[in-house]
């Protein structure tokens, strides 16, 4: 009777050590808050407030998700945000390739992503080289060309400093020669009022902020930035096509929350997303914006932090630019 007693409770604890867990564990109990570095319409933004949308279409999330956008410090103001909220459980960011370059290249700037918690990588996403559809310019070519002509003339609208867009800048002039001037806006809809206004000559979108200003009439793409022609652009030249031989610049989005979390919860999470990658809604938005589906989590995403830092830091060296870690 006590063999059997024993073998039925050991049958449970093998049992429970086989859930997740979060199952044997945590569970959101309040509002979970989506900090997003961007304002309102950057990149950032506009993958938050998605998810947060479709997390309560698929029912997956059992409390509400809200974003709070956290500006400035090109990211680090929300990063700094999130290493101050040290073991909170209820709240998550949205990362990218800014998360990991500022650090590298500014001695100011105190948090790395090692001084947080990666959750899950999520995508990698392309980008498009876009004038107003009224520009001179037909081809990047006929940029660059202008743009040593006339160093400094040229004006270029972008988020902030070390993005892909100051990347792209900055190995683009070292390659040709050319000089044009790099100007920060707060938000993506100051840039493009810019670029539509005429006040700068060019900028970089990604495929879901493009897209209806191609079919408004508004831009022409002249550009991409990808290793390869996505399908809604079989016409357009990647930027190695044109003649420009720059590393390609891998643009990755995740999730990342603050450091010292339970490991319970790190589980919870990484659980979560792993599920909502497969949802409908997610594949969807995927094809529809013309990302690339690269999730990953657990050892394998703290080994690709660390390669991808490396990769950031080489293609940084390489436009020139003095890393400070």
């Amino acid at each position: 009777m006590k063999l059997q007693s024993r073998m039925i409770i050991a049958a449970f604890v093998l049992a429970a050590a086989a859930l997740p867990l979060h199952a044997q564990g945590f569970k959101p109990t309040k509002p979970v808050e989506f900090v997003v570095h961007t304002g309102p319409g950057g990149g950032a933004d506009v993958l938050a407030r998605f998810i947060t949308s479709a997390m309560e279409k698929e029912k997956l999330l059992p409390v509400r998700m809200y974003v709070v956008n956290k500006t400035g410090g090109a990211g680090q103001t929300a990063m700094s945000y999130l290493a101050e909220k040290r073991g909170d459980t209820h709240t998550i960011a949205p990362f990218l390739s800014l998360f990991f370059v500022v650090p590298v290249m500014r001695t100011e700037a105190k948090i790395t992503m090692k001084d947080l918690t990666p959750v899950v990588r999520l995508l990698y996403e392309p980008a498009m080289v876009v004038v107003k559809n009224d520009s001179p310019y037909k081809t990047l070519n006929d940029f660059i060309n202008a743009a040593k002509q006339n160093p400094g003339q040229r004006k270029q609208a972008a988020a902030s400093l070390g993005g892909r867009d100051w990347m792209v800048r900055a190995l683009l002039m070292k390659n040709t020669g050319a000089n044009w001037v790099f100007i920060s806006f707060p938000n993506m809809g100051e840039r493009i009022a810019a670029l539509l206004g005429g006040h700068v000559d060019m900028m970089f979108l990604e495929p879901q902020e493009v897209g209806e200003h191609i079919r408004a009439g508004n831009v022409r793409v002249i550009a991409q930035i990808s290793d390869k022609r996505l399908p809604p652009f079989p016409n357009i030249p990647t930027v190695k096509e044109s003649g420009y031989d720059i590393p390609d610049i891998p643009q990755v989005r995740g999730i990342v929350a603050p450091p010292g979390i339970p490991r319970e919860v790190l589980a919870y999470w990484e659980d979560l997303f792993a599920r909502f990658a497969k949802t409908p809604s997610w594949r969807k938005y995927l094809e529809d914006n013309v990302l690339v589906d690269a999730f990953l989590s657990g050892p394998e995403l703290n080994a690709y932090v660390d390669s991808y830092s490396e990769t950031l830091r080489g293609i940084l060296r390489d436009g020139g630019v003095k890393v400070v870690r």
